[in-house]
């Protein structure tokens, strides 16, 4: 019995300083740079085990890295937005792959239904233009496309709003990160905050969509 509480005790301590690490997004460009914002951002996008990972806060610290003349602003619009349509395209192929079985899978560390079916609710409220929604709320982006998949969205409507979501996403938030160390003096001394900030908000559109489901169950009918 203690040696099964030692090993859950090592395994919550690995995934507190995995969970430190990946969100240490300032060290990662730091050290990774443009190489590590490509294949995070492929990741998130491309499979299931990237829904962690902190693609909205990367990016705009990414542009404040490109304001401070570390990383070359087009650059990280051509390549990062390739590695965002490149990684939605292999979440596609996945989907229409394994077909409706995939939502029998068990769940796994890296793996929860719970994610794959509220995606599908958001893909049947919004219909193909969910590809392109999608990119700006964590989570949703990454199984947006296994859903299209799976839904058999036809390749080339898919691919339209693959390009169209995977470079506004990457440029917006880019230039965003940009912008606010070409106008903020010293922000270097802030960006902790500017990503927590990145952060909250990126989540906001999905606590909005989930408060607004809960009440609609409890909402009593007329």
């Amino acid at each position: 019995m203690a040696e099964r509480w030692e090993l859950r005790v090592a395994d919550m301590e690995w995934l507190w300083d995995l969970f430190h690490r990946v969100y240490d997004v300032e060290a990662l460009i730091r050290v990774g740079g443009l190489t590590a914002l490509i294949a995070i951002i492929f990741v998130e996008t491309g499979l299931f085990v990237g829904f962690f990972l902190p693609g909205d806060s990367l990016l705009v610290t990414a542009g404040l890295f490109a304001a401070s003349g570390h990383l070359e602003l087009w650059s990280l619009f051509l390549f990062v937005s390739l590695a965002a349509i490149v990684g939605d395209t292999v979440g596609y192929t996945i989907g229409a792959s394994t077909g409706p079985k995939i939502f029998t899978r068990e769940n796994s560390l890296f793996f929860h239904k719970k994610h794959l079916t509220t995606t599908k609710e958001f893909y049947d409220r919004h219909g193909g233009i969910t590809i392109i929604i999608a990119r700006f709320m964590p989570i949703v982006r990454t199984f947006a496309p296994v859903v299209a998949g799976v839904g058999r969205m036809e390749y080339g409507r898919f691919v339209l709003y693959n390009v169209m979501g995977g470079v506004g996403w990457v440029v917006s938030l880019t230039s965003l990160g940009y912008f606010l160390g070409k106008t903020i003096p010293n922000i270097d001394r802030y960006i902790q905050v500017v990503i927590a900030l990145v952060i909250g908000l990126s989540l906001l559109p999905g606590i909005v969509t989930f408060a607004r489901s809960r009440w609609r169950v409890r909402k009593p009918s007329m």
